[in-house]
C-alpha cells in the first residue's frame, strides 16, 4: 500500500469542477418516502445516470450531494432542492433530463441550474405550503385561521425521540389564508370522498426545530377546535426567502417569486 504524504488526502478523488443545483418534486405515493429514502434513489440515479458526479476523498467515499430542508415524510413537494458536485462541466438541462429519466415515477426533475453564490441554504428561509382538509368548511377554517393569526404566540407540543418539545407555530407562521369550500384544482384524492374540502395556504418561516403542517394543524385545534374529520393532505409548493411582501424568491436564482393565494 503506498504511503499517503502530509498533506495528501488519501484516495484522492477528481475535484469538483461545477455544482449544479437542482429542484425536484415528490408526488403521490411516493410522499411516504423518508429523506433518507429519497436520498438513496437520488444516488441511485446518479450512478445509473452516467452524470460524472464528484467523491469525497478518503477510503470511504461518498457522492458530493447537498440537501436543504427536507419535507416530512407523508407530505407533497413541488419545491425539494439539493445540488450535486460534477467533475466535469455540463448543461444542467442534460443533468435534469438524465436524472429525471432514471428516477422512479412520483421522484421528478423540475429544473436545474449551475450554482453561484450565495450558498443554497442562504437562499431558503421559509416554505409556501397548500394543505387540503376533506370535511371541513371553509367557514370553519377562515374562523381557525383568524383565531391563529390574532394571537401573539401560540405553542404546541410535539413528542419527539428526546422528549416532548414546545413549538411556538404562531411566531413561524408569516401569513395563513382559508381558500373555498371544494375549490378549482382539488384532486379526488385530496377530497378522500368528503362534500367539502376548504384549503388552507400558509407561508412559513424556518425554525428549531422546523413547524411542520402536522404543527399548524394542532394550533388551529388549540385555538378553536378545528379537528379534520380525515387526515388532510399537505403539499409544499416553494421554498425561498420571506420578502417584505409575504412572497418568495426562487431559490434557483430567477426572478420568480410565489404569489399569495
Amino acid at each position: 500500500m503506498a504511503r499517503v504524504r502530509p498533506g495528501e488526502a488519501a484516495n484522492p478523488a477528481p475535484p469538483t469542477v461545477q455544482r449544479i443545483r437542482v429542484r425536484f418534486a415528490k408526488r403521490g405515493r411516493l410522499r411516504f418516502l423518508s429523506h433518507r429514502d429519497v436520498a438513496r434513489s437520488v444516488e441511485r440515479a446518479v450512478r445509473r445516470s452516467g452524470v460524472p458526479v464528484s467523491h469525497s476523498h478518503g477510503f470511504s467515499p461518498h457522492p458530493r450531494i447537498s440537501w436543504i430542508g427536507a419535507a416530512p415524510t407523508g407530505t407533497a413537494s413541488e419545491a425539494e432542492y439539493f445540488e450535486i458536485g460534477l467533475t466535469r462541466e455540463m448543461e444542467p438541462d442534460v443533468v435534469r433530463t438524465a436524472l429525471d429519466a432514471v428516477l422512479p415515477d412520483g421522484l421528478d426533475i423540475l429544473d436545474a441550474v449551475v450554482a453561484t453564490p450565495p450558498a443554497l441554504a442562504d437562499r431558503v428561509d421559509a416554505s409556501l405550503w397548500r394543505i387540503a382538509l376533506p370535511g371541513v368548511s371553509g367557514a370553519d377554517l377562515r374562523a381557525a385561521v383568524e383565531g391563529l393569526m390574532a394571537k401573539d404566540s401560540l405553542v404546541v407540543d410535539r413528542i419527539m425521540p428526546s422528549g416532548k418539545r414546545q413549538i411556538d407555530v404562531r411566531a413561524a407562521v408569516a401569513w395563513a389564508e382559508a381558500g373555498e369550500d371544494s375549490p378549482g384544482g382539488v384532486t379526488p384524492e385530496e377530497t378522500g370522498g368528503a362534500a367539502v374540502c376548504a384549503i388552507l395556504t400558509a407561508v412559513v418561516r424556518q425554525t428549531t426545530p422546523a413547524v411542520r403542517p402536522d404543527d399548524v394543524l394542532g394550533a388551529l385545534d388549540v385555538v378553536a377546535g378545528l379537528k379534520p374529520p380525515v387526515p388532510a393532505k399537505s403539499t409544499r409548493l416553494a421554498q425561498g426567502l420571506l420578502d417584505d411582501s409575504g412572497r418568495l424568491t426562487d431559490p434557483l436564482g430567477s426572478d420568480r417569486v410565489t404569489t399569495r393565494a
